[in-house]
């Protein structure tokens, strides 16, 4: 990347750039990346792994397991989608593509999305390759960064396993990268160095001679297009489940009928009853709601009036274990007020509901459920309730251990979890994601509830997934409901397409941020003339410049932001269009500028 700065005494203007070769040089980088996270969660030493057979392969696993081998062996950096619905085994191919690796002499570098997926993704993988396997994540404190690190640069570690920044530890001879759920946006460092996991490790791939192997139920709309136009990309699909179970039936309830029939429950009539159902049978529940805290906001009936957090542009979250306010942007807390501080109406009425209210509504319902009652557990799984050392191994246990039990919980429980006694999966509320202005919203829906839905009926007993929404007639949610991706395709890829966004073309979004509002709104202009002269002297057809606007978040952590977009085709070259006119450009010293190339969102 490239730095300019103003005068040692003034703000700076950064500009850092990221493309599908990242300007990463050995691991130094990575290891300063890792240093600054934040520490804590599972311990790799503090877990008991029991060693797991080697089941036999479904026909379409061997399939997929054979293409896998085949890119390895050749050598040539190429790159395999393992498109399975979940529940198809794909873990197991990647275990015994993985063996076949070590036998070969390579090691293997597994990435998950979440930090949630560790502990059984790390079990599974100990449990097929013993103390070859080591573990490197951001809650990790500093001294079991270290020990795994040294582990892996003695050459002791055959296979790394772990989140995003454990693509750069020091594994050598690498011969497979696994990106298990690769269609998730955690994939995406969004601060510098910016870059994205899938890119590096192709990258990576073919600087090493290895392949490459993407596993998910719902690829990303990049990883099937590439797979339509590169010949090194290949996709191979698992479109049964691995016990030869069906995919639990999907049933959509729309919420505005349920108001409008004189239901006020977060809980639609169809959900209250299937829960009662699976419960009293002694059987579990998962659901989703894509929110954090008790409420979403305070509004007043009288004048309107929301809470905002000084410093961002955003409203603030109400919690009610110590009735406070919280922004979960910048951590700016308040004490929730008794009345509207506008006009002092007593009618300041909590709005949304995130998890804790969720909780405490279920728990009424349950109590008051014939067969059900009190004895119950709710397992809540939230970024609040998973942040301490260790939390996510202990909530999953206490999930596992019950009888009947509800897990509820954030996007976190969509991925990857497998429990075979759950049989009902409820999204509380599916519009959440499909509201945000983000051309990727549509995608993350349709992706996010066929997610969730895998996680019931994974064994024996048939499972069933109940949806409810606002929207029952948007494309994404009714084309994950009926596991119909053509659908959801046919519906968005000519909206890209006309509206000209990946994967059609590449972009590359500029940000300018600072403290001064008019300093940042005048520097985004001047930035908009100078890009259009340089794309319009350089670029050539098919490129655009898109006018400066405020970000969706305008304010963040009391900085002013706006971002401008720059479009070229699939072959442009951003960085070489873009670098000479930063490079040249003169530093201003009240203005910050960051330049993500093939951003994961424009928010």
């Amino acid at each position: 990347g490239t730095r300019s700065r103003g005068d040692a005494g003034g703000s700076r203007t950064e500009v850092r750039f990221a493309s599908a070769i990242p300007t990463i040089s050995g691991t130094t980088a990575a290891l300063a990346d890792l240093l600054r996270q934040p520490a804590s969660s599972v311990q790799p030493e503090g877990l008991s792994f029991v060693p797991s057979p080697k089941p036999p392969l479904t026909a379409g696993q061997a399939s997929a397991l054979a293409a896998i081998d085949a890119a390895r062996e050749r050598g040539a950096g190429e790159v395999v989608v393992v498109d399975g619905v979940t529940g198809s085994g794909k873990t197991e191919v990647y275990l015994q593509a993985i063996e076949a690796a070590l036998a070969a002499g390579r090691t293997a570098c597994v990435l998950v999305p979440e930090i949630s997926l560790t502990p059984q993704t790390v079990g599974r993988f100990r449990g097929r390759f013993g103390d070859t396997v080591a573990v490197m994540h951001s809650r990790m404190g500093a001294g079991e960064r270290y020990d795994q690190w040294d582990f892996i640069r003695s050459g002791a570690a055959r296979v790394v396993v772990g989140a995003r920044s454990a693509l750069f530890t020091p594994l050598a001879n690498v011969g497979l990268i696994v990106i298990d759920e690769e269609h998730e946006g955690s994939y995406k460092q969004d601060s510098a160095p910016r870059y994205h996991a899938r890119d590096v490790a192709v990258w990576m791939a073919r600087r090493a001679g290895a392949a490459v192997v993407l596993g998910s139920a719902t690829p990303s709309i990049e990883a099937l297009h590439a797979c339509a136009k590169d010949p090194r990309w290949h996709h191979v699909e698992l479109p049964e489940r691995a016990n030869g179970r069906p995919l639990p039936a999907v049933q959509v309830v729309d919420m505005a009928r349920e108001f409008g029939g004189g239901s006020r429950s977060m809980f639609s009539r169809a959900l209250s009853r299937a829960l009662a159902e699976e419960l009293a049978a002694g059987r579990k529940a998962v659901l989703l709601l894509n929110q954090r805290g008790f409420a979403k906001f305070l509004l007043c009936r009288e004048c309107g009036f929301v809470p905002e957090c000084p410093s961002c542009s955003t409203s603030l979250t109400f919690h009610e274990r110590g009735n406070f306010l919280i922004c979960h942007h910048c951590g700016y807390r308040v004490t929730a007020p008794p009345t509207c501080p506008e006009c002092g109406s007593p009618y300041l009425r909590k709005f949304g509901a995130g998890t804790q209210r969720v909780e405490a509504d279920l728990r009424v319902l349950l109590d008051a459920t014939p067969g059900v009652g009190p004895d119950v557990p709710i397992v809540r799984m939230d970024a609040d309730t998973t942040g301490g050392k260790g939390a996510h191994q202990r909530l999953l246990e206490e999930f596992a251990a019950a009888d009947a039990a509800v897990l509820l919980g954030t996007q976190m429980i969509a991925k990857g979890l497998d429990f075979e006694d759950v049989t009902l999966v409820g999204v509380i509320n599916a519009d959440t994601m499909l509201r945000l202005p983000d051309y990727r919203a549509a995608e993350r829906t349709f992706a996010l509830v066929e997610q969730v839905a895998g996680r019931a009926g994974r064994a024996e007993l048939p499972g069933r997934v109940l949806v409810q929404t606002y929207e029952a007639d948007a494309a994404p949610i009714r084309a994950a409901a009926a596991y119909d991706r053509a659908l959801f395709l046919r519906d968005e890829l000519p909206k890209r397409r006309m509206l000209r966004y990946p994967p059609y073309v590449r972009m590359a979004n500029v940000l300018v941020w600072g403290k001064d509002e008019e300093a940042v709104r005048t520097s985004a202009a001047a930035l908009y003339e100078g890009l259009a002269a340089q794309v319009r002297d350089f670029g050539g057809e098919g490129w655009d410049v898109l006018p400066a606007t405020p970000c969706v978040l305008a304010k963040l952590r009391g900085t002013y932001r706006w971002h401008l977009v720059v479009k070229c085709p699939l072959d442009g070259d951003l960085s070489g269009v873009l670098l000479p006119y930063f490079r040249a450009r003169k530093p201003e010293r009240e203005v910050n500028v960051a330049v993500d190339v093939d951003p994961d969102d424009l928010l």
